[in-house]
């Protein structure tokens, strides 16, 4: 079952940057999540302009609770703003990646990444404590696993009630079931909770895709394809990321956004599996 409620630690990162010596915390965390040696699990951000939210994703991220060895590499877009500058007094790496656009900043990533796993997150989410550890569990356990993808709640920032969310999410999961059954399985893979092994993503490329596709799901179409092994979902609320609902209102409201969700289950047409 989803979360009715927005829990008191997800509450807490939420504002962590309101928090006396916040950065300090941060750089505290970051030094037990990294720990010594060549890192397991190598956590990619692509930044644009999130000097307003970069310090509740990492105090997220650097609480996470694993035995592995971790690594988080931000990349910079070209922020206008102060991103890089925060990052690095938090001691995390921060690349520029010049070339604008997500497959860009995610292809940089990649590219100094030293994990055997990347997971891909996001500058404006909030990741469980267990986030890490049920990511690449799946990973760990199953060789024929080739890409792990999770869920996601949205934290309310405006008017709309959280209870109002969870039915929204609920709805949006069984528009994902049919968009899977009559499209493909890749279509749900999302940017900012996913994860792979990094020499199979360097073997095809990683997130190059054709034009008007999208490069979350064009890599697990890759990755799959290529016989690399099928594509898994983590259910497990340990996993659910928590983000801001801002892209919602910046699209014109839960209620526009709803409606031609549901036309797409109802009255969706079948659609070629490749054309993500």
């Amino acid at each position: 079952m989803r979360p009715i409620f927005v829990s008191s630690y997800v509450k807490e990162c939420w504002t962590a940057h309101q928090q006396q010596n916040a950065v300090e915390k941060v750089k505290e965390a970051y030094l037990r999540l990294r720990k010594t040696g060549v890192p397991n699990v190598s956590i990619v951000i692509p930044a644009y302009n999130e000097e307003e939210n970069i310090v509740q994703t990492l105090y997220s991220l650097c609480h996470n609770e694993t035995d592995k060895v971790v690594e988080i590499v931000v990349v910079n877009n070209n922020s206008k703003d102060n991103t890089e500058a925060l990052v690095k007094s938090m001691g995390v790496k921060c690349i520029l990646e010049t070339k604008q656009g997500i497959t860009a900043a995610r292809n940089a990533g990649l590219a100094v990444a030293e994990g055997n796993y990347i997971l891909n997150a996001d500058a404006d989410s909030i990741y469980p404590k267990e986030w890490v550890a049920e990511m690449t569990k799946p990973l760990d356990l199953d060789e024929k696993v080739t890409l792990v993808y999770g869920r996601f709640a949205f934290i309310p920032t405006g008017n709309t009630f959280r209870m109002i969310y969870f039915f929204y999410e609920y709805i949006a999961d069984f528009s994902r079931f049919i968009r899977m059954h009559k499209k493909d399985e890749a279509v749900n893979v999302y940017g900012f909770n996913s994860g792979y092994r990094r020499v199979q993503g360097i073997a095809v490329n990683g997130y190059d895709h054709p034009k008007g596709k999208n490069e979350d799901g064009w890599l697990a179409v890759k990755l799959r394809e290529k016989g690399y092994g099928v594509l898994h979902q983590v259910t497990n609320n340990k996993a659910l990321v928590w983000t801001s609902d801002r892209r919602i209102h910046i699209d014109g409201g839960l209620w526009k956004a709803l409606f031609p969700r549901l036309k797409r289950v109802l009255f969706g047409k079948k659609v070629e599996r490749m054309d993500l």
